[in-house]
Parts: structure tokens; C-alpha cells; sequence
């Protein structure tokens, strides 16, 4: 009769191992724009470019930023940081995972017991001190007829890989930051480059502007603008030296390395700007690391919800324990002392003052708050490939009208000082004429570094590098970008 209701409870048990409370999962809808808006005719319906994920920033063929963008994932704390949570994220999982197995344990005692003389209900024949030596073996198996374990198990999978996207994310984004610190700060090397040319040129005019004074065709104020021009480029180039020195330190802490064992010497080299397809919108969500964590932490709280409705329902498990004990050392070991037993527990909570509805009613919240978290992911995701293209579809105009302003303001000091050396003009043509094309040329250089930056800043919303058509990368350099 055991026997037979032994089977009849194993057989439920298999008949039911497949249930699970938790909600058919689906992705939260969203909303997906069929083309983005800011691409425009200017940029290639069908771009052949290919940007590796592991190494995007490789387009720039800058071989200084090759080297510390590989440091990023080397050394920087933040990057150790987030491994550490994945490893806690898969350790956590591996708990959950355990749960699916039985427990199998072992104990062992050896006692020398002395019991009352005046204990209710004590045999006449019974000693006072004896010994008691036991050894025995248990197994226990949760039958998770709810799918506790295993909703668990799911909500603890999907954890990890939300971390491992995590992971993803934060690589991404502090690559794009050193990248847009890098190039500010090669930026600033041509900016530098611009004022020691500057100095060098104002030195010579100033020298130019003196010896006509000396003869009498200049005036003390055409030696005072001259010196005042001089002097305040020599400030400006002060002022870059120090910004410089800020972006230096930036990138030191961003590759692990304190600033103060941290150089960088400055370098003037030709740019490239990679044209960067921004591809079908639907695919977004597939690249972005932080979509892809949004969604799994969905997933997560879907599944946690399935482990607290299961709570509602008994715990059942089996057990089966076996041993020996004697009160003897010898013989103990022997078929006479053996001890075993064998059956279910079932373990049920009547009441618990509303707990077990408080944790359900507080899961469902949990899924539509990360719900919520998704769609608000995809929504920014939109949003900043949005804006990046725009700022590489205006800046490169920006940039072609700034560079035939460049060419007039250069025409119009060549005209000015020519001006000045007949003595047609005074030297307040030339500071007005030298100021403008200064102003000019830093303005056509940091339109050049928001461009790279719009660039690194579309490959980041894009979720880092991918390959289309399986064609090789195409860079155009800086200085021969159409308009």
C-alpha cells in the first residue's frame, strides 16, 4: 500500500513538473520609425562600410588611439567594476541553478547520554547513561510542481545576461568618451599648432609695424595694436595649453593610469572622418547593448512573478534517509542496526496577513516599471542616433561654408597688409583682418573635431561596430569631405 501510494505521488509529480504561474513572456511593444529622419539624400542609400564591434574606432586609423582604447577594456576601474557585478550575476545564478537538483548529505554522531531517573514514562529496565552512535545519509528533492525553481532559474538567467549587456554598455560608452577626449585633444594640438604660427606672424608684424615707426610712417598706436594682437595670441595659446593638459588627464584615468605618470606628446596628422550607415531602425534594438539589457531585466521580473504566485501553493519534497545505530562501537555497521525512512513533505503556509499577495502584487509592478525602462531605452536610443545624424548632416555644411569663409578672411588680410605696407590704410585694418581669419581658422578646427565626435557619437547610439555587405571600411579624410 506505501509502495503503491509511493508511485501514485511520484506519478503527479511528473504529470505536473512542467507547470509554471509565471505570464507568457513577450517583449513590451514599441514604437519603430520605418528610416530615420535625419539621414537625409546626403548620405548613401546602400553604405558599404564595415566597423568591427570589438575594434570600431579602428575607422579613425589612428594608431595612438588604437593603443589606448584597447587599455580601456585593460585597466579601467569602472570596466573591472562591471565584470565583478556579471561574475556576482552568474555566481547568483548558479545558486538558483542548484535548486533543480537534490541536496545530498551526510551526518555522523557518537554520544555518551545520560538521561533522568525521574523522566516520565521511563521503563523500569532502562539505563541511565548509555551510548548513542549514529551514521547516516540523506537526499532530499524539491519537486518545484510549481515551477518555482525553474522560474527562478529563468529570472536569475536573464539577470546575467542583462549584466553581460551591462558590461557591454559601459565598454561602449567609455570608449566613445576617450574617443571624444582624444580627439578634443588632437583638436587642441592644431589649435596650438594655428597659434604658434599666429605668435610667429605677429612677432614679424610687430617688427615690420616698430621699424616704420622707427622711420616716422607708423604711429605709437600702430605699434600698441600690434603689440596688444601679439600679446593676446600668446594668452589664447595659454589657455589651449591648459585645456590641453585637462583632456590629458582624462584620457590617463580613463586607460587606468594616474594623470601624473601620463603623457601624451601633441601630433598634427590628417583625420579621417568614416562615413557611418545608420542602416534600418529595426535593427537598433538588436545592437544596443542597453535595449538589449532593458529587455532581459523585463524578462526577469516576467519570470519572478511566476515565483512568487507559486508561494500560494504547498512546497512538496522527497526525502529519503538511511544509516546505521547502535550503542555499540562494535558491531555497528551491521544489518540489525540499520535505520531508513522514506516519503514526501508537504510544507503550507495558511496565513501570512496578506505577505504572499504583497510579494505578487509587488512583481507585477516590478515587470511594468522595467517595461517602462525599456520602451524609455528605445525611445532615447532613437533619439541620440536622431541627433547624431543631424549634427553630421549640419556640421559637414557648417563646415563647407566655414571653409569658404576661412578663404576670404585670408584673402582679406593678404589685401589688408599689402594695404598697410603702401600706406593706404592704418595698422587697425590689419588687427581687424588678422583677428577675423584667427577667429576663422579655430572655428573651421573645432568644427572638425565636432564632426569626429558627431561620428564617434552615432557609432555609440548605433551600439558600437557591425558589418554591412561585408565590404571593407571607407574613410574619407577630413580636409576632402564634400559639402
Amino acid at each position: 500500500m506505501v509502495k503503491r501510494s509511493l508511485c501514485i505521488a511520484l506519478a503527479a509529480a511528473a504529470l505536473t513538473s512542467a507547470c509554471s504561474f509565471a505570464p507568457t513572456y513577450q517583449v513590451p511593444p514599441a514604437a519603430i520609425p520605418t528610416a530615420f529622419k535625419e539621414t537625409g539624400s546626403w548620405q548613401l542609400a546602400k553604405p558599404a562600410d564595415r566597423i568591427e564591434r570589438d575594434a570600431w574606432w579602428s575607422v579613425y586609423r589612428d594608431p595612438v588611439l588604437d593603443r589606448l582604447e584597447t587599455q580601456v577594456a585593460l585597466a579601467n576601474p569602472d570596466v573591472a567594476a562591471a565584470v565583478a557585478r556579471h561574475d556576482e550575476a552568474m555566481a547568483y545564478l548558479d545558486q538558483q541553478r542548484s535548486g533543480l537538483y537534490p541536496t545530498i548529505g551526510a551526518g555522523a554522531q557518537v554520544l555518551r547520554e545520560r538521561q533522568s531517573d525521574n523522566r516520565p514514562l521511563r521503563g523500569s529496565g532502562e539505563p541511565s547513561a548509555y551510548d548513542s552512535n549514529t551514521l547516516d545519509v540523506g537526499i532530499d528533492y524539491d519537486l518545484d510542481l510549481w515551477g518555482k525553481v525553474r522560474n527562478e532559474v529563468a529570472a536569475g538567467k536573464a539577470e546575467a545576461q542583462a549584466s553581460a549587456d551591462d558590461l557591454a554598455s559601459v565598454r561602449l560608452s567609455l570608449q566613445a568618451s576617450l574617443a571624444n577626449a582624444y580627439f578634443t585633444l588632437r583638436g587642441l594640438d592644431e589649435q596650438q599648432r594655428l597659434l604658434a604660427d599666429t605668435i610667429d606672424t605677429y612677432q614679424r608684424a610687430l617688427q615690420l609695424t616698430e621699424s616704420r615707426h622707427a622711420g616716422g610712417i607708423a604711429s605709437d598706436l600702430d605699434v600698441s595694436r600690434a603689440q596688444t594682437q601679439l600679446e593676446s595670441a600668446q594668452a589664447q595659446a595659454e589657455d589651449v595649453k591648459a585645456h590641453r593638459a585637462l583632456y590629458e588627464h582624462t584620457i590617463a584615468t580613463l586607460t587606468g593610469v594616474p594623470a601624473s605618470n601620463f603623457s601624451l606628446a601633441p601630433a598634427v596628422a590628417a583625420t579621417y572622418l568614416p562615413s557611418v550607415p545608420a542602416g534600418i531602425p529595426a535593427t537598433l534594438l538588436q545592437r544596443r547593448p542597453d535595449i538589449a539589457a532593458a529587455e532581459r531585466r523585463v524578462a526577469a521580473a516576467n519570470a519572478k512573478i511566476g515565483v512568487a504566485k507559486a508561494a500560494f501553493f504547498p512546497d512538496i519534497s522527497l526525502g529519503l534517509d538511511g544509516g546505521y545505530q547502535s550503542d555499540t562501537f562494535s558491531p555497528w555497521l551491521v544489518a540489525p542496526n540499520e535505520i531508513w525512512s522514506i516519503g514526501p513533505t508537504l510544507v503550507e503556509t495558511i496565513f501570512d496577513g496578506g505577505r504572499r499577495e504583497a510579494i505578487t502584487q509587488e512583481a507585477r509592478a516590478k515587470l511594468a516599471e522595467n517595461g517602462a525602462q525599456y520602451k524609455e531605452a528605445v525611445l532615447q536610443a532613437f533619439q541620440q542616433v536622431e541627433d547624431n545624424l543631424a549634427l553630421e548632416h549640419h556640421l559637414g555644411d557648417e563646415a563647407a561654408r566655414e571653409n569658404e569663409a576661412l578663404d576670404s578672411a585670408r584673402r582679406t588680410l593678404k589685401l589688408s597688409m599689402s594695404r598697410y605696407r603702401d600706406g593706404v590704410v592704418s595698422y587697425l585694418e590689419v588687427v581687424t583682418a588678422q583677428t577675423t581669419e584667427l577667429q576663422t581658422e579655430i572655428v573651421d578646427l573645432n568644427l572638425n573635431t565636432q564632426r569626429l565626435e558627431a561620428s564617434v557619437g552615432l557609432i555609440e547610439a548605433l551600439g558600437g561596430g557591425w558589418t554591412v555587405d561585408g565590404h571593407p571600411p571607407r574613410d574619407t579624410q577630413m580636409s576632402a569631405l564634400p559639402a
